[in-house]
């Protein structure tokens, strides 16, 4: 490890390198005790060279941050401040005492404070959800030049627990729901004399909508709810701190496994919903409007355009990133009680839910007008 001090218009500039970990840790107060900050306003901190920073080494780093801001000076970060010095700040600081109630404070003074309580809270809640949206990817990008920051052994675990044991809810679901909506429209069309069409409805309807659309929402229930309490249980058990503090990054181990396993199953689910829905469709067409499977095979490939089943393959990454994310980033929010736990497995669900319909009207929209 190494400290390099540079002097700037501003003040200093220290430019840390190396590895800063227990074996470290008397070197490194060593070097940064022999700072001198006298007639110094301001001091930049570079931890990007960093390769390895545990508790240890950050505490030391905290120690000269405390005798920096004790003589008068400035402490800034090249970037953002280490997460291992965030966790000892808030460890260090004095919990404060608050009266707030879960859905706002019980001091309210009258609708135009609690607009404004509830509009502030959205709009932060809205810059970190970004904020762990952009670090989440960046994360992604950044473990694709190794396999083994990859960790494909739990991402193969996180696609047996939130595709394969999905399976038989995801099949059930995905065969009634097209019975039902085939069994109507044969109700309607059959007074018409255009009871084929049926075929037609039942093929486009579970390619393009139902088979993405119903499989999301289910798993949805299933894989927001899991990993939000995961993940917040593991909050509260102050695993995510103690892997910060070994210098391990949370989002390599916890957050991008499941992202990438739930990116990989959610279209096997969705073209095994499809299958058991066309399956469902012939089975009603056969015994409601005694329909030959043949000629329902025929008309099933004669009612296929090009992009219809494609259509709801390109959905399924893209709903199956914003239910993670969604799951993922309720669950590491999670502080403090288990009943902070529950709220938080809701919120995540229900958002999860509103992601996919909104993302479905997008796409609606945007393949209309791409006349796909």
């Amino acid at each position: 490890m190494a400290v390099e001090v540079r002097r700037t218009a501003s003040g200093l500039q220290l430019d840390l390198t190396g590895q800063w970990g227990l074996p470290d840790i008397e070197a490194a107060r060593a070097q940064l005790a022999a700072v001198d900050l006298q007639r110094v306003r301001a001091v930049e901190v570079d931890t990007r060279g960093v390769a390895a920073l545990d508790l240890s080494g950050a505490w030391a780093l905290q120690e000269f941050v405390q005798r920096a801001e004790a003589a008068g000076v400035e402490v800034s970060f090249a970037g953002a401040p280490p997460d291992q010095l965030r966790l000892i700040e808030q460890t260090l600081k004095q919990p404060e005492t608050t009266v707030a109630g879960e859905g706002g404070s019980f001091e309210a003074e009258g609708l135009l404070h609690d607009i404004g309580h509830y509009a502030v809270h959205a709009g932060r809640d809205a810059l970190q959800s970004f904020a762990f949206l952009g670090h989440s990817l960046v994360t992604l990008l950044a473990s694709l030049r190794s396999l083994r920051r990859l960790r494909p052994i739990s991402v193969a675990r996180h696609v047996y627990d939130t595709g394969i044991t999905a399976i038989p809810i995801t099949a059930l679901i995905a065969f009634l729901v097209t019975v039902i909506i085939a069994y109507l429209s044969a109700q309607e069309l059959r007074g018409l004399g255009v009871d084929i069409y049926v075929v037609d409805l039942v093929t486009l309807g579970v390619l393009r909508e139902l088979g993405v659309l119903l499989t999301s929402i289910i798993t949805a229930g299933r894989s927001a709810s899991s990993y939000a309490a995961e993940l917040g249980s593991m909050q509260l058990n102050e695993e995510v701190d103690a892997l910060i503090a070994t210098g391990v990054d949370p989002y390599e181990v916890l957050v991008v496994p499941r992202l990438l396993g739930f990116m990989i199953a959610l279209p096997l689910l969705t073209v095994i919903a499809d299958l058991v829905g066309l399956t469902g469709g012939a089975l009603l067409c056969r015994f409601l409007l005694d329909m030959p499977l043949t000629q329902y095979v025929n008309r099933v490939n004669e009612s296929i355009s090009n992009t219809a089943f494609w259509v709801g393959i390109w959905k399924a990454p893209v709903f199956a990133m914003l239910i993670a994310l969604a799951g993922c980033y309720r669950g590491m929010q999670v502080r403090g009680s288990a009943r902070e736990l529950g709220h938080k497995v809701t919120v995540a669900v229900v958002q999860a839910i509103f992601l996919v319909i909104l993302a479905d009207a997008v796409f609606a929209v945007v393949f209309m007008k791409l006349n796909i």
